[in-house]
């Protein structure tokens, strides 16, 4: 069965869904998602979005910040377009519905800040700023007539000119993709005039995340087996707050608690970040995730706290509501007590290398949010500038797309090769994927985290490629399902953010290595770069 549209978005977060409206107007718009359309990493966000909103910031300084805490390897020019077009993308999401939190008087933002800012420029609702604009997104997508939305569908694949036709990869061009529609499980051909991966991160390639369960890579995974060229995949941010407790799955706590004041302490109540940091507790978070790590390595504990009792308790509450409640639940008042917290792998740095119209090298298929890599963070990504990014390139794919549309053949299904199954029969063995899945996310952890070796990355290295032989031959033998696919698609991810790190032999932003502690501008103030290599 094939499905025909003028646009294929996989992926609904705040980058899929943007484009789609945007696009919307110009075509038919195919959405894939693999759960419900609101479930994404967009609707976990919490801080808040970053633009400049106020006569006391400015552009210059908003690139400043987001430069500093690149470490030296931002692209100058993405940064200055991405935080000058950041406000008129701003005034798109509120015509779409999306309410962010007024001051008490109602006449402004209230605007906050986060770690890295030297002004207030988060935009915000509440402590649920991801969860808003999800809801207004999808209420108006929903609502469009040219946008179909098809929930509980899984890419399996991109189809692509070389793939079908046995051409050269100089004349590759994507058609589309093949797409698990998990309740009937079938496969489904899904023909396209342009394909845009917004599929999110790869946060559950690590044994603690705080991402949710759909963030497997897949995007990065599928363009890279497609032949598009991969970028600065060592870069993986840790999030330095997640609370810890066993009955909470990866609950995030938002920077902007220590934005708003929260002090991290060790659990004699020493207060730690001044010896690593002139902004303490507001310092990037790279170096408050490495400054937690060491502190629970050297003192052999298992978590560090986070203070905000000495705010008043009614901020605090109306504050960050969602927070204190969710807390609340696990039997913590963050009003009176202070919060155990450990950093989690959180927010992917690199990913699909695009232009500043969000174009891949295989042409007709774009990428945008976290599954993209543009150049705006650099070797580390400054709080709340990944729904800004999101939705800016958004706006640029879709602009460029729509443009572009009359030169791209009309989708026809017809002419694309079906998904054949060959031989393949059920599983009675899943254990095996769930073995995998656990292993790779173990190693990851251990050897691939927040600080690595040489040697650490070789024996990861190692596993990976075996790993990727039971895997493949699995994927082969066996009908697919959504677990094999995520399965596959981790491997892949795990492997290219091995081979990055391997090849940076230095310590800059989030890639921390201790053969290599020092930074090293003569040699690698430069991008990572990485093609699948078809020969």
């Amino acid at each position: 069965m094939s499905i025909e549209s003028d646009f294929l978005v996989i992926g609904s977060g705040i980058a899929g869904l943007s484009f789609a409206l945007q696009a919307a107007a110009h075509g038919r718009v195919a959405i894939v998602t693999k759960r419900e359309v609101a479930e994404s990493a967009t609707r976990y966000a919490q801080g808040g979005i970053a633009s400049v909103f106020s006569a006391e910031d400015s552009f210059d300084a908003h690139v400043e910040d987001t430069l500093t805490a690149g470490a030296g390897i931002c692209h100058e020019d993405v940064v200055r377009m991405v935080v000058e077009e950041g406000p008129q993308t701003i005034r798109n999401l509120i015509e779409w519905g999306v309410k962010f939190t007024t001051t008490t008087a109602g006449d402004a933002y209230d605007l906050t800040r986060e770690g890295g800012h030297s002004a207030r420029r988060i935009l915000h609702a509440e402590d649920i700023t991801g969860r808003e604009i999800e809801r207004a997104l999808v209420e108006a997508v929903r609502q469009n007539p040219n946008i179909e939305l098809y929930e509980h569908h899984i890419a399996v694949d991109l189809i692509t000119s070389a793939k079908l036709a046995r051409r050269p990869l100089a004349d590759n061009t994507c058609l589309g993709a093949y797409v698990l529609d998990i309740r009937s499980e079938r496969v489904l051909t899904f023909a396209a005039r342009a394909t845009v991966l917004a599929s999110g991160g790869a946060g559950k390639v690590y044994l603690y995340t705080c991402n949710p369960d759909v963030a497997s890579g897949d995007g990065v995974a599928m363009a890279y087996r497609a032949g598009a060229t991969i970028a600065n995949m060592e870069f993986m941010q840790f999030h330095p707050t997640t609370l810890f407790h066993p009955n909470a799955k990866s609950f995030l706590i938002s920077e902007a608690v220590r934005g708003e004041g929260a002090i991290l302490r060790r659990r004699d109540g020493t207060a730690f970040m001044e010896k690593y940091h002139h902004l303490k507790d507001l310092a990037p978070r790279d170096i408050v995730a490495r400054a937690i790590d060491n502190e629970m390595k050297t003192y052999g504990d298992d978590c560090v706290f986070l203070d905000i009792t000495h705010e008043p308790a009614d901020f605090v509450r109306s504050r960050f509501p969602n927070i204190y409640q969710t807390c609340l639940e696990y039997g913590l008042d963050m009003t009176r007590e202070w919060l155990p917290v450990v950093p989690a792998a959180h927010y992917l740095c690199g990913g699909i290398q695009v232009n500043t119209d969000a174009e891949t090298d295989i042409p007709g298929l774009y990428a945008i949010g976290e599954a993209a890599f543009t150049g705006l963070h650099g070797g580390n990504r400054l709080a709340s500038n990944s729904l800004l990014e999101a939705a800016v390139y958004a706006g640029r794919a879709a602009r460029h797309a729509v443009a572009t549309l009359a030169q791209r053949p009309r989708p026809d299904g017809s002419t694309l090769c079906e998904w054949d199954s060959g031989t393949a029969t059920n599983s009675d063995e899943m254990v095996v994927v769930s073995q995998n899945w656990d292993e790779i996310r173990r190693f990851m952890w251990n050897y691939v985290g927040i600080v690595r070796s040489t040697k650490r990355l070789e024996r990861a290295l190692r596993r990976i490629r075996l790993i990727q032989d039971e895997i493949e031959e699995y994927y082969w033998n066996f009908i697919v399902t959504s677990d094999l696919i995520e399965l596959r698609n981790l491997a892949t991810v795990a492997e290219l953010i091995v081979l990055c790190a391997q090849s940076r032999k230095e310590s800059r932003g989030l890639h921390y290595t201790i053969d290599y502690p020092e930074r090293d501008d003569a040699n690698f103030k430069r991008d990572t770069i990485i093609r699948k290599s078809f020969t």
